[in-house]
């Protein structure tokens, strides 16, 4: 409440969400990635349907699909309320000295810090655990999740942005990446696949349908996490090559 014969102050502005651009230039290459929109993603709905439905007619041959890791992981059953997820004290304790990021909070709560020493075993978190908090004071970050791996990094927690019912879940990595993409890749006949693990700040690629897929490439083309990740629906979409520098 303002005192009295005082003006009330503005509201601070919103600040501004960073620009997504459609089109990206690597290595003299220019490359269009094109979000897909789709219905929420439900426990029970395919992968194949989903791609039936929203992609399959937008693609062109030497395209590329691009799916998120996280639509690949509802669809196999391994989205989970957290209301069913019961740390145990060790969980409660590591994930107080997970570092939170802008892009989430990875496993920094109890519940994913759980699921995490329930995917990847407790020897190996611990591992992790205990070669971050010596490289960490160093100036040597992202130790742990390097040594714990994909299944731990790949975990997603609930955000303020998180598209409900996701926003009282914690969804796993995705399961086989390589041979859903392979599984996908067929079932369009050939067109190459890629399940990317992308947000706002970093990124990699899971799994390929193709051996000669550049994935480090792949990611460099989506490094600036042209789908989004708040409210945007957008979990697939095409990168398609437009010129190349002769």
């Amino acid at each position: 409440m303002t005192e009295p014969n005082q003006p009330a102050q503005p509201a601070q502005p919103a600040k501004p969400k960073k620009v997504k651009y459609p089109e990206i230039e690597i290595g003299g290459e220019r490359f269009l990635r094109i979000p897909i929109k789709t219905h929420v993603v439900m426990f029970g709905d395919q992968l194949k349907e989903i791609v039936d439905t929203y992609a399959r007619e937008h693609l062109e041959k030497d395209d590329i699909l691009f799916i998120t890791e996280k639509i690949v992981a509802i669809t196999q059953g391994r989205a989970h309320y957290m209301k069913d997820i019961k740390p145990r004290k060790l969980a409660k304790v590591l994930s107080k000295y997970v570092t939170k990021t802008p892009a989430g909070i990875g496993l920094g709560i109890p519940e994913t810090m759980e699921m995490a020493l329930r995917e990847c075993g407790v020897p190996r978190i611990m591992m992790a655990a205990a070669a971050s908090a010596v490289t960490k004071p160093l100036g040597k970050k992202g130790v742990f999740y390097q040594l714990a791996g994909y299944k731990a990094s790949s975990i997603d927690g609930p955000t303020p942005n998180t598209l409900p019912p996701y926003n009282q879940c914690v969804v796993l990595g995705p399961d086989k990446p390589d041979e859903v993409a392979r599984e996908i890749s067929a079932h369009l006949r050939g067109i190459k696949v890629a399940i990317a693990d992308i947000n706002d700040i970093s990124g990699v690629i899971l799994g390929t349908s193709h051996p000669g897929m550049d994935r480090l490439k792949i990611a460099k083309i989506l490094k600036d996490n042209p789908l989004g990740q708040d409210l945007e629906q957008t979990p697939m979409g095409i990168i398609r090559k437009i010129s190349s520098e002769l």
